[in-house]
Order: structure tokens, then C-alpha cells, then sequence
């Protein structure tokens, strides 16, 4: 059965930064909850043609990362996820499938748009993400579990991002 789970927030900063922060690979352990003690263990990178120069690196289409991370707080037993970039756009949205990973199957769109919040000019961030679970129907009866930790990570690293972000010396 495919779930479906998404999110949007603002982020008082231009769509440039924006986007430039999350298609950066090295941010991704950034934005995670420490205890996972999540690593990029190797990352193949394809950096998109039409993309103007930007001062750090850019996971466009085609790149992929294989991380590791601790699924579950206070277990030292590590979980690795292969990822791919399968979709890029500039500036508009890049979409990320997994390619083995502990999900049936997993894609993630992150999306940004520019809009004005009163005087201020910043970015919509939209993550919009469609997984099935593995074992069918053993796991399916979990998918309340699974959605309310998505939303509890998705809370963490929109807090991180606009944490991150406003450290940023350009910000």
C-alpha cells in the first residue's frame, strides 16, 4: 500500500540560498537528529549543466549518495540508504528515489518557491514524500507509527534548516 506524507514551511531567506542549501548532499547529516549520527559513506555527484556557478556542491541528476544513519535512538546498529537524484530543476524542485534503503520503496520531492510573508520576501520549502513500507500488511498496520515519525523528523530539519540558514554568512 503507498502512504503519502508532506509538509511546507517559509524560510525568510531567497530562493537561491534556499534551494542551493538543500541540494547540497553535505547539509543532509546537518538536518538530521544527532543521535542517528548520520554519514555520507560515498557519494557519486553529477552536476547539473544549465546550474550557474554556486560556492558549494550540488547533487544534481543522476547523483548518488549511499548514507548511514542510527534508526533508532540509543542502538548502535546502523542503517545504510542508497539514494539516487532522478529529477532536477533549478531553482523549482529535485526528487530522490531510494534505491535500497529500509522502505519498499521511497521517493522525495523537495520543492521551493519564492513569496512574500507581509514585507518580507523568502522561500516556500515543500517536502512531498511517497513510500511503501516493507512486508505488506505486517507493516501497514504500522503506517500511523511511520507517519508521525516522518512528521517528527520533517519538524527536526525544518528547525535545522532555518537554524542552519540564518548561520549562513550570507544570510
Amino acid at each position: 500500500m503507498r502512504h503519502h506524507f508532506e509538509q511546507e514551511f517559509w524560510a525568510p531567506y531567497p530562493i537561491e540560498q534556499v534551494f542551493g542549501f538543500f541540494a547540497d548532499p553535505e547539509n543532509l547529516p546537518r538536518i538530521m537528529p544527532s543521535w542517528q549520527k548520520a554519514r555520507i559513506e560515498s557519494a557519486k555527484l553529477t552536476t547539473p549543466a544549465d546550474m550557474p556557478h554556486v560556492p558549494h556542491t550540488v547533487a544534481g541528476e543522476g547523483s548518488e549518495l549511499l548514507i548511514s544513519f542510527r534508526p533508532i535512538p540509543f542502538v548502535p546498529i546502523r542503517q545504510t540508504w542508497r539514494a539516487r537524484i532522478e529529477e532536477f530543476v533549478y531553482l523549482s524542485h529535485f526528487c530522490d528515489v531510494q534505491m535500497m534503503g529500509p522502505f519498499k520503496s521511497w521517493r522525495h520531492c523537495h520543492r521551493v518557491r519564492s513569496e512574500r510573508h507581509g514585507d518580507a520576501q523568502g522561500t516556500v520549502v515543500r517536502d512531498e514524500v511517497d513510500y511503501e513500507l516493507p512486508l505488506a500488511g505486517v507493516a501497514d498496520r504500522a503506517a500511523g507509527l511511520v507517519q508521525a515519525n516522518l512528521a517528527g523528523i520533517f519538524r527536526f530539519r525544518q528547525t535545522e534548516t532555518l537554524r542552519l540558514l540564518a548561520a549562513e554568512p550570507h544570510a
